[in-house]
């Protein structure tokens, strides 16, 4: 018969191996850009108008 701690040992390690194991899948995260982009004139026609209307009942 082996010791409580041999046993403890064995299940300690197995678990770990079996963690390594495991397949895992790693997300890149977007890099932040460094400063922000300038706007030019052409910004201002690729967005969409807005504005308020006023609704007089």
């Amino acid at each position: 018969m082996l010791d409580a701690f041999i046993i403890e040992e064995i299940k300690r390690r197995e678990q770990n191996r079996e963690e390594r194991e495991r397949p895992a899948l790693e997300i890149p995260l977007p890099v932040p850009e460094d400063r922000p982009r300038r706007r030019t004139s052409d910004d201002d026609d690729e967005r969409p108008q807005r504005g308020v209307i006023v609704i007089d009942l």
